[in-house]
Formats: C-alpha cells, sequence, structure tokens
C-alpha cells in the first residue's frame, strides 16, 4: 500500500513539473506574435497601400502561432485536473 501513495506522489508530483514547463511554451508565441506585430508595423509605415494585405497576413500567422500556447495550456490542465497517469498505477 505504501509504494502505491509513493508512485503516486511521484507521478502528481512529476505532473505538476511538466505541467509547469508546458507553460514555458506560451513564452514563445508571445514573444514570436509581439515580433510579427513590429514588423507588420514596419511593413505598414513603409508600404502604406498594402496594409489591408499585410495585416490579413499577420494576423493569420498570429492565430496560428497562438494554437501553441493553447495546446501547452491544455496539457497542462489535462496533467493537473484529469491526469491519466494516476489510472495506470491502480
Amino acid at each position: 500500500m505504501n509504494d502505491l501513495l509513493l508512485a503516486k506522489a511521484i507521478v502528481l508530483g512529476l505532473s505538476a513539473l511538466g505541467a509547469g514547463i508546458g507553460m514555458i511554451a506560451g513564452l514563445g508565441p508571445g514573444i514570436g506574435q509581439g515580433y510579427a506585430a513590429g514588423k507588420g508595423a514596419e511593413a505598414v509605415g513603409r508600404q502604406p497601400e498594402a496594409a489591408g494585405r499585410i495585416t490579413q497576413t499577420m494576423l493569420l500567422g498570429q492565430a496560428v502561432a497562438e494554437t501553441t500556447g493553447i495546446y501547452s495550456l491544455l496539457i497542462a490542465l489535462i496533467l493537473l485536473f484529469a491526469n491519466p497517469l494516476i489510472r495506470l498505477l491502480s
């Protein structure tokens, strides 16, 4: 019985650590989106007549980049609240 409790504690602890590390993945999209917005503003400043097309392309790229952060949040929430690894120990 003690071995099972110890194994569950280790799995929960490592899952929390993994969730925290996974949330670092939210940092990358944030930096990338800021960089893309800055470059989009520079491009509009150079070619104001192409503002619509530049904005459209920039927003599409940011939407794709945002999915990385959303997926990392989803995995972190699963590891913290619906941990499938605990069921493997029973």
